[in-house]
Formats: structure tokens, C-alpha cells, sequence
């Protein structure tokens, strides 16, 4: 039987009174009309690609209503916190939010977003013959028990970025599927290092999911079951896992930050002053990130020096399941303007909302036609465009569960640091850990 969290505050009057004041008090509830007497809707975005939200905000406001940005903290699990918090109050102020893809499941499950039907809804599922031009792996990202509940905005996965020269003197050939053996012992032999996210953060989460999938393996199956979902991590995939980390943290290719790395942080080690490089795995702007600095911390020649490739395999001959992220578009179950929600989420969500994204932020489209549009601009390597496109629909999720935040934080407690994972006993102690926290008998 599904488990289910219920929101806060639902239950007497008086509790719901005082979550009221509280989420007030503690969130800062916001004006629900603008100076213009019109409805003002709220959208909360993540900190990627501020400018083009600002756009569409403006391009998205009506005759009926105004659309303002409000701005989330930086790291995943601070704003799911917020989020959270204000949902869990009944905030009729949150209109629309940027969600992770591993919120949705969470928030559906407690009855915190709207559910989003009709054509959009089977545009997004491919239910209907002649649509369904979303990617699968993006629209399996906004579904739970059945139903569609946010909208997706633009499609994120990893691949392995690369320096082409320090490749050639491993003598690697990146055309053909290279493992994270490889890649590390490459890197070690050659000067150069690894660039990972390990840091005790939703990211790292990221990380040893992608490993123990590509490993065939799961963290947690059967999520549909809540509390009672299968706890898998203790096993031959989750232990390849664990010799990976491990292999790197002992490692001359492990980047001296490797216990507080993050997105940002081994940017900066692909183009060092002196040094081979790196081989890095990271999300779809990097491309973008690089292509700005050109012609200041960047030379043309380093530039044309930065390679690409599909995400490294844990076991060699077996496909790896690159991470899948990015942001979808969710409408608040307590928003006094829900029809107006919706309509400017369907805004900010169309095709050319995404193509502004990619071609102005380095975040991908979550629509076929979209990717097309970005293909024809030419701001990109077709190449390295199939390569995303490819990643998000062959690529692995994180788990799908109403309990991912117990699921998330248990793990990162169990496998942080990197260098104290070990292989004979991590992935065992996770697992015991994390049946104890979602059974309630261990707390956080």
C-alpha cells in the first residue's frame, strides 16, 4: 500500500490559523495584487538562467494578471525546504515554482501542486497519436500515480567534457565508450585530473545514482510503495559504485577540493595554467560557461581543445545511464489565480522560452522541436547536441518517490566523504541506514 504525506495543516481551523501565521511570519507572504489592481502571480525560480525568467515574466503578464520573478536559494535542498514550507502553510501566494525534477513526486503526493490535464497533459505523455513531442525522459520526470503534475521546461543530463590533448597523450579513443577506470587511471598517468561533485549535496546523490545504475543496480525500487520501498544499494551494483568513488578518492587524478566539490568548483581545472587539464562530468551549460570566457580566461586554442563525450560507463560493456535533471514548471495547489497559473505556465514553457535557454543560458530544451531549433541556429556542434538529446532519454533518474528527501539525506550521510567510502561496507551500512529512516526507527 502507497504511502502518503498530507500537508501540514490539515486539520482544525485553529491549526490551520496558526500554520497561516506562521508561514507569514517565517516565509514573507507577498502581495497578491500589483499596483495596478491586477492579480500579481508569483513564480519562484532557481538561480539558472535569472535573465531569461525576467524575459518571460514580462512576455507572459496579461491584460488579466502580472507575473513576478521571486528568486530561490542556490543548492536543490534549500529550496525544496523553502518550498516546501510555504505549500505546507497553504501559501496562496506561490503561484508557479521551478522544481527539480525529484520534488514533483514529493509535492503531488501531498496534494501541493495542481494537476495539469487536457491536451498539454497528453502532449507531455505522447497519449494522443501525432503528439508526445517531449522527450521521455523529461516527461517521465512530471508524473506520478498516473497523472501529470508540472510542466517540463528544459531537460538536463551530464556527459563527460573532456580535454582533447590530455585524451590523446592517454591514448583514449573518445569515440567509443570510455569507463570511469579508464578515464581515472588517464588522468592519473597523464598529469591531468577528474572533476566530480562531491560535496554532501543533492549532487553527490546524483553521482552515486548514475554509478549504480550504470552498474544495472538501484538505489530503491518499488517507490511507488512510500515507506515501504525496496531498499536495493547493498549490492554488486552498489559496491561497483563504491570502488569507483573510492578508486578516484585514491587517486593522483582526485581535485585537492574533492570532498567540497561541486558544479562550479572544477570548472576552473579544465584550463589550469599549468597542467594537463581534466576530464569532468557536469551538466549541459558548461559548454556555454566556456564559450563566454573566450578571448579572457580562455584562449581560442584552449577552446578548441574542449572535447565531449557520453557520460563513462561503471562496467565496461555495459551502457552508462547519465543523470537526468533540469527544471519543471509546477502550479501551487493554493494559488488564489490557479487558472491564470496555469495559462502563464503553459508561457513559460513554450517552445521558444526553451530555445532562449539553451541558446542564451546553456540549458537544454525539453521538447524535440525545441532541440531542432537549437540544432538550426548553429550555436551549438550538432554532435554535442544529439549527445545531450540522447543522454536525457537513455540516461537514469534519481528515484521517484514521495520519501526522496529521506532517500537523498540518508545516502549523502552514509557515503560522505568520498574518502571514506568503502566498498565492503558502505553500500551495506546504507542500506540498513536508510531502511531505519524510511521506517521511521532513525532520524536524519
Amino acid at each position: 500500500m502507497r504511502s502518503t504525506i498530507r500537508p501540514f495543516g490539515r486539520g482544525s481551523r485553529r491549526r490551520r490559523a496558526a500554520l497561516a501565521v506562521v508561514g507569514a511570519l517565517a516565509a514573507g507572504s507577498l502581495a497578491a495584487c500589483g499596483g495596478s489592481g491586477k492579480p500579481v502571480l508569483n513564480w519562484y525560480v532557481n538561480p539558472d538562467g535569472v535573465d531569461t525568467f525576467e524575459k518571460y515574466a514580462k512576455e507572459c503578464s496579461t491584460g488579466d494578471y502580472d507575473l513576478e520573478v521571486q528568486l530561490l536559494p542556490n543548492g536543490a535542498t534549500d529550496q525544496r525546504t523553502q518550498l516546501a514550507r510555504r505549500l505546507a502553510a497553504e501559501d496562496s501566494s506561490t503561484d508557479l515554482m521551478n522544481l527539480d525534477p525529484v520534488f514533483v513526486a514529493e509535492f503531488a503526493n501531498a496534494g501541493w501542486l495542481q494537476e495539469v490535464t487536457g491536451d498539454l497533459a497528453d502532449a507531455i505523455t505522447g497519449s494522443v497519436e501525432g503528439e508526445g513531442d517531449y522527450l521521455s525522459g523529461a516527461a517521465e520526470t512530471v508524473t506520478w500515480d498516473d497523472k501529470v503534475y508540472a510542466i517540463p521546461l528544459w531537460a538536463n543530463t551530464q556527459v563527460l567534457w573532456y580535454r582533447k590533448s590530455l585524451a590523446q597523450a592517454a591514448g583514449l579513443d573518445m569515440t567509443q565508450p570510455v569507463t570511469w577506470d579508464q578515464v581515472i587511471q588517464a588522468a592519473a598517468d597523464n598529469g591531468g585530473t577528474v572533476g566530480v561533485q562531491a560535496n554532501k549535496y543533492e549532487a553527490y546523490v546524483v553521482w552515486i545514482n548514475a554509478l549504480v545504475q550504470g552498474a544495472g543496480g538501484d538505489i530503491v525500487s518499488d517507490t511507488e510503495a512510500g515507506r515501504d520501498a525496496k531498499v536495493d544499494i547493498d549490492s554488486d551494483a552498489g559496491r561497483k559504485a563504491a570502488e569507483v568513488i573510492k578508486e578516484l578518492a585514491d587517486s593522483k587524478a582526485a581535485q585537492p577540493d574533492l570532498t567540497v566539490s561541486n558544479e562550479g568548483t572544477s570548472l576552473g581545472q579544465m584550463f589550469p595554467a599549468d597542467g594537463a587539464g581534466e576530464f569532468m562530468v557536469n551538466w549541459t551549460f558548461v559548454y556555454k560557461n566556456y564559450e563566454g570566457l573566450v578571448g579572457g580566461d580562455v584562449t581560442e586554442q584552449q577552446f578548441a581543445d574542449l572535447g565531449w563525450a557520453r557520460y563513462p560507463a561503471t562496467v565496461e560493456g555495459e551502457e552508462s545511464k547519465p543523470p537526468i535533471g533540469g527544471i519543471d514548471i509546477g502550479v501551487g495547489a493554493y494559488s488564489e489565480h490557479p487558472d491564470f497559473a496555469m495559462e502563464a505556465a503553459r508561457c513559460i514553457t513554450s517552445e521558444q522560452a526553451q530555445v532562449d535557454l539553451a541558446l542564451d543560458n546553456g540549458l537544454m530544451p525539453s521538447t524535440n522541436a525545441a532541440y531542432d531549433k537549437v540544432v538550426a541556429s548553429g550555436d551549438y556542434p550538432a554532435d554535442l547536441i544529439e549527445l545531450f538529446r540522447t543522454s536525457v532519454d537513455e540516461g537514469g533518474p534519481r528515484p521517484k518517490s514521495a520519501f526522496y528527501a529521506m532517500i537523498s539525506g540518508a545516502i549523502q550521510a552514509q557515503w560522505h566523504s568520498p574518502n571514506s567510502v568503502d566498498p565492503a561496507k558502505t553500500p551495506e551500512e546504507s542500506a540498513t541506514y536508510l531502511k531505519d529512516v524510511l521506517e521511521g526507527k532513525s532520524l536524519l
